[in-house]
């Protein structure tokens, strides 16, 4: 169902769906009957409510910009990208790795942290084993 949302023509639309379901998991979270320690929680919110920010501040749901978005949500927005390029989806092929982190590196997938970006460079081989662990 969500690939059906995300090819709506209308990126309102969408951006305020997603803002709606960024909200609706946070609330999930907090329901669950699982006793994380402070430290985690807080990580873990952080990654929910934030993986959606764009370190130019044109990502959703607080528009955060640069360092304001914490690491943790930085880190899963590009693995979410990369992860979301390699793989089919109803309305588009997959990209290959090597297309993947180009395009990444190259800001074709918006602009990450530039610390980001270099540590991404970093761990390439690494990363892309960790795709085929699925």
């Amino acid at each position: 169902m969500k690939d059906k949302i995300l090819i709506v023509d209308d990126a309102d639309l969408n951006r305020e769906f997603l803002k709606e379901i960024l909200s609706d998991d946070y609330e999930i979270l907090d329901s669950m009957q699982i006793d994380w320690d402070e430290k985690s929680k807080k990580v873990i919110y952080e990654i929910i409510r934030h993986h959606h920010e764009r370190f130019d501040g044109k990502g959703y749901p607080d528009g955060l910009k640069g360092e304001d978005i914490p690491v943790s949500a930085q880190l899963v927005s590009l693995a979410d990208v990369y992860d979301a390029l390699v793989s089919e989806r109803c309305y588009k092929d997959a990209y290959s790795k090597d297309e993947a982190y180009h395009m990444i590196i190259n800001g074709e997938c918006g602009v990450f942290s530039p610390r980001l970006t270099e540590a991404f460079r970093a761990v390439k081989t690494e990363f892309e084993k960790l795709r085929m662990i699925q």
